[in-house]
């Protein structure tokens, strides 16, 4: 940083409590943590207060941007590439130098990287692995943790046995197949695959959420809720070290406030700027940087709802929807219509020509009334009104109960703050709860078989909309066991078709993942995914 601008900043902290309060309707303001220099200090603005930092219990991708710095699995994603570059990821290995899978498809042996420490000192081993492992899915052990289990569960379910082979090998025995495994351990979110310091965990039992220990190349500061978390750069870690001495992550739920706070210099890169302020931004000199994620927003219908359980009303409501006018009058093209139940940062990703359930109001009344509802019916919406991935859920809620009062189907909207809204949709959707909103992806096909697969319904997995399809179980299953990549694409294929046809669950939008960066920002990638490595970025 240069001194004007550092000058500059110093002069905005004895300011901004006054500007803040206007805006955000707060008095708290972002200042230094310790009140040193801002140089080599990243200050990112992000869209709502993050969950806890234990990353295996952890909801939602605003945390895992930040516990993605502090930890590390044992397979990691090449990062490197913008999404322009690469339509999806590659893995690579992390913790894990390399593995092998043994030709039936049920053990997974890993090679660790030896001489890797935890920021606490505690040395990183197969022990080290195993006790990771079995805080995530060994009922009988006593680190044995409810919420990681639970995040968890969909990676874990068939897992048989772990062995500790020597002091740096790991064997995972499967009691069948399960195709996608390697990409789901290298996948954050909802619960992330990453290694604690075993001796943080046993020293701080349920408060690990407030002292974070990983291997990562940044390691926790402090946390002030409602204001930063910080994280400062590991200098011992085993790979390269990260540019910056410091990055602090700063909740900003009002899309406005970000942006305003990237024009004040108290941010230096904002999430989810307001869509009308894009255009403006780049022609003052900001950076604008978009990608195309594995990103879905879309509407869980309750199949225990009864208008929702008739698939005319599913497909009525997924046509009386228009998308187009969304993405490109709402959302100003930061988003792409979806019509399909895969975003296209996945290999079963269909790419086809046909648009299923394009936009007919008059149809859809049609097949409202086929169903039995030819005067419509009144349901509830449940979104958020900020957070991890949700854009500006409320307005096109709004939007979307605009559409659907057309058709003559009445929409209550409730809204949740965000780390309540995730808590109570993971619960699954209440009685008179006909949609709930959520946005997730993965960039694994194995995502569907996640939010559909009647062995993860609610509250024991993310099925929160109660869905049971024989035929679609038997599709997922037969993925699963795929054991050549492209046997299991086609089968994928499969469960998708299912998907479209059956719409469990109605895809609206792929987010572009905007953000905004000071022109002084270097470094920054943006990959086909929805975290990031700050290991390259600096400041000029």
């Amino acid at each position: 940083m240069n001194r004007k601008t550092h000058r500059h900043r110093i002069r905005l902290s004895g300011a901004c409590v006054v500007i803040m309060a206007a805006v955000l309707g707060t008095s708290s303001c972002m200042v230094p943590a310790s009140g040193e220099a801002w140089s080599d200090t990243l200050v990112i603005g992000i869209e709502s207060e993050p969950d806890i930092l234990d990353p295996q219990g952890a909801g939602g991708w605003v945390t895992y941007r930040i516990n993605h710095q502090m930890f590390e699995g044992l397979v990691g994603q090449d990062l490197s590439q913008p999404s322009a570059e690469a339509a999806s990821t590659e893995l690579k290995p992390l913790l894990a130098e390399s593995w092998d899978i043994s030709a039936d498809g049920l053990t997974y042996t890993f090679q660790l990287r030896e001489g890797v420490k935890f920021h606490d000192g505690t040395p990183f081993n197969a022990q080290a692995v195993d006790f990771n492992i079995r805080r995530m899915w060994d009922k009988d052990a006593p680190q044995y943790d409810v919420r990681a289990a639970g995040n968890t569960t969909f990676l874990w379910q068939f897992l048989e046995d772990i062995t500790v082979v020597d002091d740096y090998t790991v064997a995972l025995t499967m009691s069948q197949p399960f195709s996608p495994f390697l990409r789901l351990m290298a996948q954050g979110g909802t619960g992330a695959a990453v290694m604690m310091s075993p001796d943080a965990v046993e020293k701080y039992g349920d408060q690990i959420q407030n002292h974070p220990v990983g291997t990562g190349p940044f390691k926790f500061e402090d946390r002030v809720r409602g204001e930063r978390v910080t994280l400062v750069r590991n200098d011992d870690y085993w790979g390269e070290e990260a540019e910056l001495e410091k990055v602090v992550f700063r909740p900003i739920p009002d899309a406005a406030a970000r942006v305003n706070s990237l024009r004040n210099e108290e941010t230096d890169m904002i999430a989810v700027p307001t869509p009308d302020s894009i255009a403006k931004l780049e022609d003052d000199g900001f950076v604008i940087t978009e990608a195309a994620p594995p990103h879905i927003w879309y509407l869980t219908a309750n199949m225990n709802e009864e208008p929702m359980q008739d698939v005319r009303v599913r497909q009525a409501i997924s046509m009386a929807i228009d998308r187009e006018g969304m993405a490109d009058g709402l959302l100003e093209s930061t988003a792409l219509p979806a019509y399909r139940n895969q975003a296209p940062a996945n290999s079963a990703y269909l790419a086809s020509a046909d648009t299923p359930y394009k936009y007919d109001p008059q149809k859809a009344k049609e097949l409202l009334a086929e169903a039995g509802y030819p005067d419509g019916f009144s349901t509830v919406l449940e979104t958020s009104v900020d957070g991890s991935g949700q854009m500006v859920p409320v307005q096109m809620a709004e939007y979307i109960q605009q559409n659907l009062a057309a058709v003559g189907i009445d929409v209550e909207i409730q809204t949740y703050e965000w780390i309540s809204y995730i808590s109570h949709y993971n619960e699954g959707l209440q009685d008179g709860v006909g949609m709930a909103q959520m946005s997730w992806g993965m960039s694994t096909p194995y995502w569907l078989g996640i939010v559909t697969n009647v062995n993860l319904i609610a509250p024991n997995g993310p099925n929160v909309g109660y869905y049971d399809n024989p035929e679609m179980q038997d599709a997922i299953d037969a993925a699963i066991l795929a054991t050549d990549d492209e046997t299991a694409t086609k089968l994928w294929a499969d469960v998708n078709a299912i998907a479209i046809e059956d719409l469990p669950f109605i895809p609206i939008v792929n987010d572009k993942s905007p953000y905004v960066l000071s022109p002084r920002v270097e470094g920054f990638v943006l990959a086909s995914e929805e975290w990031y490595d700050l290991t390259n970025v600096s400041l000029s």
